[in-house]
């Protein structure tokens, strides 16, 4: 059996170039599983990378997806590896405007459009119209405006209530521009790969869809590479042209193409 000292994931992703106990650990098991033989050298090598790879091939993650093939061993491989828990599920928010966004998003959940698919409906008029939108004008995406709706009610409800952060734009791809530009912490999505505590609750994620256009939402918890999200505009699959606000359960950091924005 692999050292017990090591079965946990240690938070590092595992991949070429890197040395130590985690990494013999990983040989070793990769060995017991028919995937070499390797050397168990503790020395991440070409070979290993190899034997990483044969395993993500044949393997699956805890929902039944086929594991990613890139050689490199994260929390959803060593989880499948090593028949181990995924990294703990983080789902407390790290500031009281966050927390206080969160639950106001929590509560939006089931809002539907009105009719379906026209991007109306009482509730969604309000999204739009916070962030200076007239919804009678215009056919407008709206989830970049409930991420801003949210924020917005929270600031305000908050005990000593505070100024809204969060640039008010119902343009998913410009909020993640002008963020930049006003330097608002963000954080890739190449970065989080490899560091995946990088991401927190209250995060919003920017997902690039293509043309120009795009898809936003809130982090509502962080599973290993799994993220609970918490979107408007969304549907039970998650497209940016959706009906409603759904919580998500799916999305894996690797999906989230731009990155991240932290407020607070």
């Amino acid at each position: 059996m692999p050292d017990t000292a090591v079965v946990s994931f240690l938070g590092r992703v595992l991949a070429e170039g890197q040395t130590g106990p985690d990494v013999l650990a990983v040989q070793r098991r990769l060995n017991q599983l028919g995937c070499g033989p390797i050397a168990e050298d503790g020395a991440f090598g070409p070979e290993t990378q190899e034997a990483v790879e044969l395993f993500q091939m044949r393997s699956a993650d805890h929902l039944g997806s086929p594991l990613r093939v890139d050689g490199k061993v994260g929390p959803l491989t060593w989880a499948a590896l090593f028949n181990s828990p995924l990294l703990p599920e983080v789902t407390t928010a790290p500031t009281p405007l966050l927390v206080e966004t969160l639950k106001t998003a929590a509560r939006e959940i089931g809002v539907m459009e009105s009719p379906l698919g026209s991007n109306r409906g009482p509730r969604v008029d309000q999204y739009l119209r916070c962030v200076k939108l007239d919804p009678t004008e215009g056919h407008y995406s709206w989830c970049a405006a409930f991420v801003y709706w949210c924020f917005d009610q929270a600031a305000a409800s908050l005990r000593v209530p505070v100024a809204n952060p969060v640039i008010p734009t119902a343009g998913v791809l410009d909020h993640w521009n002008r963020a930049g530009a006003q330097g608002i912490p963000r954080i890739s999505s190449a970065d989080c790969a490899d560091q995946p505590s990088l991401v927190q609750p209250g995060m919003i994620f920017i997902l690039s869809t293509g043309g120009g256009n795009g898809h936003t939402g809130l982090v509502e918890a962080v599973r290993g590479f799994y993220l609970t999200t918490i979107e408007g505009n969304s549907n039970n699959d998650g497209s940016r042209e959706g009906i409603g606000v759904f919580r998500q359960t799916k999305r894996k950091i690797s999906d989230i193409s731009r990155g991240f924005i932290a407020y607070g």
